[in-house]
């Protein structure tokens, strides 16, 4: 039979397999062991990268499952092709299972970090096949390498053993193999007793999508089969969804949620019973999860899930959600949409200054407020503007030309676009994080209007907030199934917007600008009492407290603002935010082992987003583990504010980090207050990073310890 060309490539082959193997006395060691295996075998390019990437998926949640088996899995750039490594221990080893048995087979699974959907899907039948006891009992009584190849090649790639393309293991594949069973009940469709009583969907999902994700299904499914019922579960993984049938989920008496991560496309679950947990819960006892959903289907007070035709399909609809946790993941859902219009908004102003000069918004405004032969309607490559005209004279521009200058304002002018519209982003996707698709239209109209008032990047917050939360209690509304359809699209929006846009325009606008200028205006008058060195500090403290927050906006549009007015020290505090991208990326430069796999790739697009200026560049980091990345960052901040003032450093552009060196003041205490600054915060990091590593790997050593006792 035919099969693409990528199922022709093995998952497993003898050289990833080892028996009997003794690598070490804890998981630590198993990992860096079957890494060095899969190393060995060409399958990955180094073993220290692939299992840095591991330990790192490791350190977010165990990966020991019940039943003496553990999965350590990761996507990883390392990671050349597809593969399971396997070791049979001799001495088993802890990975945290929920039954507290140590593991004597450990799968590693890698996948590349581009891995498509089929090397996925056959990842998801192995994991499945974890599941089975046959399959492991089988496992573990293997007498050689290619018999454990042979186990596995059936379990998620029979068609090899079909064809004949590994023929030092076809022979083995007779009929009745014990792992044949295995692969056939992952390719069936999932039932239960023909004539049950009772149908259950699930969902399950995990933070990798590969592993937990397909085990969790699995253990469902067999859980109905033991008990008669009829169990269908759709497992939402990296790969390509096998989404379930629409008459399945109509037919249905409960849903299973067992998950790590929103559900997709949750509304199709909307008035069923729900259990609700997360993906472990259904590795480690499945059989209870189904009984819960049984003993709901009679019980008419039982939880149901609320959705809304349209309503938000995220995590945060759940009713017994933690009203914090909520508004913390949509306000970070706000930041993460923004961050790529800070991104170009902010390298097309930097480039605008770099070709037009430091003056380039005199340039910018002639081309949008001067006469129409001038105007920027008019200009364009088919129709210049006068560039005799003094306003493009730019003497400090590339160059020294006028066309330079004029393609610095065409720059800059986009440039400023971009940023005009973080505070509606903000707005927008905050309101998105709380109501879903309904609260984004309302958020964005917030977020202008929180413009238009002056209320800047606090009243774009709390315009989203507000936004989102009344949107989402709108879209909760039992309305009748006539309206169901205008509520998302036409009756949501608009009462929000007409509801949370009065009260900004009508209440909170004035407080909310007269907070914004009180701050500016504190910080001014520092300045201007001559504590030049402590406002440095202060303005360095707040650049790196929220990184790019409404706080570390508030000292910015300081200096921004004091820039029109020419005062000095307000373009001498222009440095210190870029010293918390610049810190994290030397910092997973030189110890890549204390941070994971997507704060590894995060660290390399830091050294770009610190040199440019662009503080939401530390952002993942802070996000991920605030204790040990704000206060080392705000420290490294407030050293270079401090030395900036104390040393009259400064820039006159309000942007672009080392892409205005040319209109910086004091060029070389520039970049030594960067780097000195950058230098402190990244070893404070270090030195916290590795304290936190220091006792988990000591709370990982005393559990066995206590255990035994």
């Amino acid at each position: 039979m035919s099969t693409p060309a990528a199922a022709s490539t093995p998952l497993i082959i003898p050289e990833l397999v080892r028996l009997d193997a003794e690598p070490g006395v804890d998981k630590k060691d198993v990992i860096e062991y079957l890494a060095q295996v899969v190393a060995d075998a060409g399958r990955a390019d180094t073993p220290e990268g692939l299992a840095s990437d591991a330990l790192a998926r490791e350190e977010t949640s165990p990966t020991g499952i019940p039943g003496g088996i553990a999965i350590p899995h990761c996507r990883s750039p390392h990671v050349l092709e597809a593969s399971l490594g396997f070791a049979r221990l001799s001495r088993p080893v802890s990975f945290g299972a929920a039954d507290e048995r140590d593991a004597d087979l450990v799968f590693m699974i890698a996948a590349p970090s581009g891995a498509d959907d089929l090397h996925l899907q056959l990842l998801a039948k192995l994991a499945r096949g974890l599941m089975r006891s046959d399959f492991t009992d089988a496992l573990r009584q293997a007498d050689s390498a290619e018999e454990v190849v042979r186990l596995v090649t059936s379990q998620v790639q029979p068609e090899l053993l079909d064809d004949g393309d590994t023929a030092d293991t076809a022979p083995a594949a007779a009929a009745g193999s014990v792992a044949a069973p295995a692969a056939a009940a992952t390719t069936a469709a999932p039932s239960g007793s023909a004539g049950s009583d009772r149908l259950i969907v699930a969902v399950t999902s995990c933070p990798t999508g590969i592993a937990h994700t397909f085990m969790a299904a699995e253990a469902l499914e067999q859980a109905g089969k033991e008990r008669g019922v009829e169990v269908h579960a759709e497992g939402q993984g990296s790969g390509r969804i096998d989404w379930l049938d629409p008459a399945l989920i109509e037919r249905a008496d409960a849903v299973i949620f067992a998950h790590d991560l929103p559900v997709k496309d949750r509304y199709r679950f909307a008035g069923k019973k729900i259990v609700d947990v997360g993906v472990k819960a259904a590795v480690n006892d499945a059989g209870s999860l189904v009984d819960r959903a049984l003993a709901l289907v009679d019980d008419p007070s039982a939880p149901t899930v609320q959705a809304a035709a349209g309503a938000s399909e995220d995590e945060s609809e759940k009713k017994d959600e933690h009203w914090a946790r909520r508004l913390q993941r949509a306000v970070m859902t706000g930041v993460s949409y923004m961050i790529p219009f800070v991104a170009a908004g902010g390298l097309l102003i930097a480039l605008g200054f770099l070709f037009g000069g430091y003056d380039i918004t005199k340039t910018a405004s002639t081309m949008v407020v001067g006469d129409s032969a001038n105007g920027v309607a008019a200009a364009s490559l088919w129709h210049l503007p006068d560039l005799s005209d003094a306003a493009y004279a730019a003497p400090n521009a590339l160059l020294h030309s006028s066309f330079c200058a004029y393609l610095g304002a065409v720059l800059y002018l986009l440039g400023s676009t971009g940023m005009g519209l973080l505070v509606p982003a903000l707005a927008g996707y905050v309101a998105f994080g709380l109501a879903g698709r309904p609260g984004i239209a309302p958020g964005f109209i917030m977020g202008l209007v929180s413009v238009a008032v002056g209320a800047g990047f606090i009243g774009g917050l709390i315009g989203g907030i507000l936004a989102g939360y009344l949107a989402a209690w709108l879209a909760g509304l039992n309305a009748p199934r006539w309206l169901r359809g205008l509520m998302p699209v036409v009756i949501i929006p608009l009462v929000t917007t007409l509801v949370v846009g009065a009260l900004m325009y009508m209440f909170l606008g004035k407080p909310l600008a007269a907070l914004m200028d009180g701050l500016n205006n504190g910080l001014t008058s520092m300045a201007d009492n001559g504590a030049g060195v402590l406002l440095g500090i202060v303005l360095g403290l707040m650049m790196c407290f929220d990184l790019g927050g409404p706080v570390n906006k508030a000292a910015y549009l300081f200096a921004t603002a004091g820039l029109a007015s020419a005062t000095t020290a307000s373009y001498e505090i222009m440095a210190a935010g870029m010293v918390p991208p610049l810190a994290l990326a030397l910092a997973t430069t030189l110890r890549p082992e204390l941070f994971t796999a997507a704060e590894k790739e995060n660290g390399r697009a830091s050294w770009l987003l610190g040199a440019s200026f662009i503080s939401e560049g530390a952002i993942p980091f802070a996000a991920a583990d605030p204790a040990r990345i704000i206060p080392p960052a705000m420290v490294g901040g407030a050293v270079t504010g401090a030395l900036t003032m104390a040393m009259h450093v400064g820039s006159r552009a309000p942007h672009g980090g080392i892409f205005v060196l040319f209109a910086i003041d004091g060029k070389l205490w520039f970049v030594l207050a960067i780097v000195i600054g950058a230098l402190i915060s990244c070893a404070l990091t270090l030195l916290l990073k590795r304290i936190g590593a220091s006792r988990k790997a000591a709370s990982a050593a005393e559990a066995p310890a206590v255990a035994a006792a």
